[in-house]
């Protein structure tokens, strides 16, 4: 979004969270008498609202119905035409399709596409749920059919616009890479500069620019033509562009020196850019995308301002450092952004750098001890140590992430069961749920590993009793635990059916309770609309962490998802919701 912060520099091009806050939307058409309000920040979290269907708010461009019609020169046209063969339809978006782990392209089904670009704007990402935002990016990457009633390059905009407010500044990236230059409209162009930023990749704009600055009215296009003639190895057009932009008061300060060490870079460059960021007192996209792009290192208080989706940004920035990048990845990690495969290379990466510190040396150590120490007890012993290190919630779960695969060579033995728990939960983030049922004969009836695994082994027939389902809590779980072990195995269908009524009653689970996200949601899966569904989810569960995440709304999740053919994915977050908690 383009707030400006200060009369001549560039405007924030931040999501919410990061430097300014995002300029407000448009007033929202009034919601549904039937629709609950939106809880406050802070307040008890128990279903959470969606926006009725119709007419959206709109964050600046206002979408376009059609592709946008601004006038072209001869030579543009010749330029930017492509071939027949070489163009793609904005009816049907995305990187990935069926075959390659993408929804399938129906997966929206007949539903409204302004009521789906406005759900997408109302998720404040990120989400509770780490497993739920990795479903949610593969739908978001997924080929899918435009909905009705939006056009395809603005619907694409609000998929990557979601994505990035989600940490998925790569994913965002394929997503605007989907559509064709010529198909771009305003709030394409518009998102398309705040991926480019996001992903240090200021290059991206080049074969936008000639397009995009008339379209668009972000004042970072008259910079973006400067430093892509300098990227071009045009230094005398790139220096006179630039000097007009700094008379025009396009931008000044900071904002224009890390223009000017962009169009620098080029070949042929001569300008020679010092930065310093003494007087600087809030983080930018813009200043955030210029300086990862040209290797200048933002000072950690200004690190320190931005919201978590930022550092999942950073993780994923090849010309940073390894050694700068590993608390950001491990962020990433708890968010869904970063696998344990990602984790795990990057610890490795680590151990023979020589600019790695003397405590991340010592990590990648014990996680190659946590493989190859000559016994399980040994192994163990390196486990526990990874796991008990950290000292936020959050360090703790991307510890268990990280050590996912190294916690599944650990033999089941009774003798281990009081570890259970931990290396059952660790295997988990990983989605290994049958290396983790093998547990299920060395632990504890009414134990956490117990739990998990009731929750996810695959190979589970018989759903559990009543009596079951409450020795869960009388073993010593809380009260919240026990809740939320009913609601994920309820909504996956993993208890007697008669019994649900009476569980829900007792442990006081109210999933009875109706408004508007809980039609929607049962709606969408009642419709096989999987997109939806998931799109729903995210909404029913943006919260900052599991702590204000109702057990009701789990278990609608759940139960939506598993209608619609997820049961993999219901499975992983009603497990991720009991470990957590």
């Amino acid at each position: 979004m383009l707030a400006a912060q200060e009369r001549d520099a560039p405007e924030s091009l931040l999501p919410p969270g990061f430097g300014d806050p995002a300029p407000a939307p448009a007033p929202a058409p009034a919601e549904r008498p039937d629709a609950p309000a939106q809880p406050r920040p802070g307040a008890p979290l128990t279903v959470q609202p969606l926006p009725a269907p119709g007419p959206a708010p709109s964050p600046t461009p206002t979408p376009t119905p059609t592709p946008s019609a601004t006038p072209l020169s001869a030579e543009e046209l010749l330029a930017y035409e492509l071939p027949d063969y070489a163009r793609r339809s904005t009816a049907r978006v995305g990187a990935i399709g069926v075959d390659s782990g993408g929804l399938p392209a129906n997966g929206f089904g007949d539903a409204d596409g302004v009521w789906l670009s406005r759900l997408m704007r109302h998720v404040d990402a990120p989400i509770a749920s780490r497993w739920l935002s990795i479903a949610l990016r593969r739908m978001l990457l997924s080929r899918l059919d435009t909905p009705a009633r939006v056009n395809g390059a603005d619907f694409a905009a609000e998929r990557a616009w979601l994505l990035l407010r989600m940490g998925e500044a790569v994913a965002a990236r394929n997503v605007v890479q989907g559509v064709d230059v010529e198909n771009h409209t305003p709030k394409l162009y518009q998102v398309a500069m705040q991926v480019a930023l996001a992903t240090g990749d200021p290059a991206a704009l080049c074969p936008l620019e000639s397009l995009g600055r008339p379209t668009s009215p972000e004042r970072g296009w008259v910079l973006a033509e400067a430093m892509c003639a300098g990227l071009a190895g045009e230094p005398r057009r790139a220096a006179q562009l630039a000097d007009a932009a700094r008379r025009a008061r396009v931008a000044r300060g900071i904002d224009f020196l890390l223009a000017e060490k962009v169009l620098g870079a080029g070949a042929q460059g001569r300008r020679a850019v010092t930065i310093e960021w003494d007087d600087v007192e809030q983080l930018t996209a813009w200043r955030y995308g210029l300086a990862m792009a040209t290797g200048v290192e933002i000072p950690d208080r200004l690190i320190e301002t931005v919201g978590p989706h930022v550092p999942a940004w950073t993780a994923q920035m090849p010309i940073v450092p390894a050694f700068r990048r590993l608390p950001a990845a491990e962020r990433a990690a708890a968010l869904g952004v970063l696998s344990n495969l990602a984790l795990v290379d990057l610890l490795g990466v680590l151990e023979t750098a020589d600019d790695a510190t003397a405590s991340q040396a010592s990590i990648a150590r014990d996680l190659r001890l946590a493989y190859t120490a000559p016994n399980a007890t040994e192994r163990l012993g390196v486990l526990r140590q990874l796991w008990d290190e950290p000292d936020t919630p959050e360090g703790r779960f991307a510890r268990q992430i990280l050590t996912a695969r190294a916690a599944a060579t650990i033999v089941p033995a009774a003798e281990r069961a009081e570890d259970a728990p931990r290396l059952v939960a660790s295997m988990l983030t990983a989605g290994l749920d049958r290396p983790a049922a093998r547990w299920r004969d060395m632990v504890a009836e009414g134990s956490d590993a117990w739990a998990l695994i009731a929750l996810t082994d695959p190979a589970a027939r018989a759903p559990l009793s009543a009596s079951a389902v409450t020795g869960y809590q009388g073993a010593g779980a809380s009260q919240r635990k026990a809740q939320l072990f009913f609601a994920g195995l309820a909504g996956t269908g993993r208890v007697t059916e008669s019994t649900v009524s009476g569980l829900a009653q007792s442990l006081g689970v109210a999933i009875g309770a109706e408004n508007a996200w809980v039609r929607a949601i049962r709606q969408a899966a009642e419709a096989d609309q999987p997109a939806t569904v998931l799109l729903l989810a995210a909404v029913g569960m943006q919260a900052s962490d599991w702590s204000r995440v109702a057990p009701e709304s789990l278990f609608h999740i759940t139960a939506a998802l598993t209608r619609v053919g997820l049961e993999g994915e219901a499975r992983m977050i009603a497990a991720e919701a009991v470990a957590r908690s």
